[in-house]
Formats: structure tokens, sequence, C-alpha cells
């Protein structure tokens, strides 16, 4: 176990009598930046609480760095820093001060609380008042305060949730910075299948408390092989023109028809055999599949 920051065996956690997480066995490597995705409603929030041991499960299902967390909770906590749902802050206080608050608490050198503001971009507006930041300041200045403990392990929820694409790609490389040049592992939640494959080094994706998928991204990679998107004047006809080759249609909808990606050659052989049958081909190229067909496609195979 001492190769993962982080390893559940069989984790199961239930609320009455209703299943929230079902055999979960995730394995988080050290160094690593952990995409753990799924839908609202997954599971993600309840296994990242019991993470943190917020929720208590039976010994020997939850290890951080190799040490049970039941048996070695101050331990365990000690080498851990979170950002659940919305960052704990006071508004009336300004950032700076937010920090110092915090770390009077903890018994951390104020000088920290500089070096962390300038870690994540806030140092002209350490003095700002917290209640005047955009959702994005308020997200970093949330992972400051995860960060002033000096954790080894940070468990981010949902961080990007509501910002807009600045705000996305804030937070987007200050998690890649944390992890390559501060050596942390990072745990981050996600309904975005998009936005984690540019940060990830590893995905575990989880729907209805079971792990679907766990591995590094280019596993997933392999697995969520682009669809070829075409579209045209005519799809039913296309559809048709396309059958006659022996073409496999993967799916349609209103606008569009999705076929199996080969290679750019193939894409220029299907746009002359519909041209030269007369249909005006108005786009066509290669698209990822987002999470839901992901899903689709994964839960089909298993």
């Amino acid at each position: 176990m001492n190769n993962f920051a982080i390893q559940t065996v069989d984790l199961s956690y239930n609320f009455g009598s209703q299943v929230i997480i079902k055999d979960l066995n995730l394995n988080v490597p050290k160094g690593s930046i952990y995409g753990f995705l799924g839908p609202n409603g997954a599971g993600k929030t309840t296994t990242i609480k019991i993470l943190l041991n917020l929720l208590r499960t039976p010994n020997d299902t939850v290890f951080i760095f190799g040490k049970d967390i039941n048996t070695h909770r101050i331990e365990c906590l000690k080498k851990m820093g979170s950002l659940v749902e919305q960052p704990a802050i006071y508004g009336h206080l300004t950032g700076k001060e937010n920090l110092r608050n915090r770390a009077l608490l903890l018994g951390i050198r104020k000088s920290k609380c500089d070096e962390l503001l300038k870690l994540v971009g806030l140092n002209d507006a350490a003095n700002k008042k917290a209640g005047k930041y955009s959702l994005g300041m308020k997200q970093r200045l949330g992972i400051a305060l995860a960060l002033l403990s000096d954790p080894d392990l940070l468990l981010l929820d949902e961080p990007t949730n509501g910002l807009d694409p600045n705000g996305i790609i804030e937070i987007r490389n200050l998690m890649i910075e944390l992890a390559e040049k501060h050596q942390k592992t990072i745990l981050v939640s996600s309904h975005l299948l998009a936005e984690i494959e540019k940060t990830a080094t590893h995905i575990g994706i989880i729907n209805k408390g079971a792990l679907l998928f766990q591995g590094e991204v280019s596993e997933l990679r392999n697995l969520n092989k682009p669809a070829l998107k075409i579209e045209t004047n005519n799809n039913n006809l296309s559809i048709q023109i396309l059958a006659q080759k022996g073409i496999e249609i993967l799916r349609k909808d209103t606008g569009s028809i999705y076929l199996t990606y080969q290679d750019k050659t193939n894409i220029a052989q299907i746009n002359a055999l519909l041209v030269t049958n007369g249909i005006d081909v108005y786009g066509i190229g290669t698209e990822n599949k987002d999470l839901e067909n992901l899903f689709l496609d994964i839960t089909s195979k298993n």
C-alpha cells in the first residue's frame, strides 16, 4: 500500500437502506492528479467525506499513505488538506486575514500566508475583503487555506464548479503546479470529462456508488476513442448511402450522424462518398465522447 496516497478496500456506505457507495476500491498513486469523475449524486462527495473521516467506516477499508484512517486518524488527517463544497472563508476579512486566522489556530508562522497568497495568485488581492472576491478567487483562497499545513494530499471537490473559463484555467494551472513543482498528490472530483482530461494523470469513474473505470489517462483515451461526426443536408439519405457500403452508424441525433473514427484518410473517403452521391456535407470531423456516452460504453461492456 506504500505506493498509494489513498487506497480503499471494498468500501461501502449506506444512508439507512440507501446504498451510496458499493465495494469501492480506489488506488490513488503518490504524486498523481487523480480525476474522480461522476455525475451529480454518484457518490463523489460522500467518498471524499469518508476519506476525511467525516463519515465513519469499518477498520481496514480506508488507507491514507498506507495507514488505516480509523486507527491512525490524527496522523492521516495531518497529511491532508481539503476543499469540499464551498470554501470556509469569512467575507468581512481580507484574504490575508483569513489565512492568518487559520495559521494562528494551527500554530503556523504568519509568513507562510504571504507565500500561499503568491502561490495561488492572490498577492494583489491580499488586502481586499474576501466577500468582494470573484468565485474563482474564493476557490483559490480556499485552496490556499487547505495548503496552510503543507499537506501531502489535497482533496478538491468540484473546484471548478460554476467558474467562468478564466477561473477554470486558473484552477487547472494551479493544480498542475502543485503536483509538479510541490509534489502534492491531488484527488479532484468533477462531472466534466473534458476538463479532467486536461489535468489528470489518473482517472476513476464512479456512477451510482460503483467504480466503473480506474487507470491512467492514456488507458481512458484508448477506451474513449473519438467518433466521426457528420452534418449534411439530408442525414436520412446519408445513412442509407453509408449503410449500402457496410459502414456502421454509431448513433444519430437531430442534426448529426456519428461513425467510428478510423483515420484522416477515412474521413476523406467518407466525405467523397457522400458528395459524389449528391449530398451536401456541412461539417465533418472528430468528436470525443462526453461522460454520458462514455458511461454507456463502459456499462455495456460490464
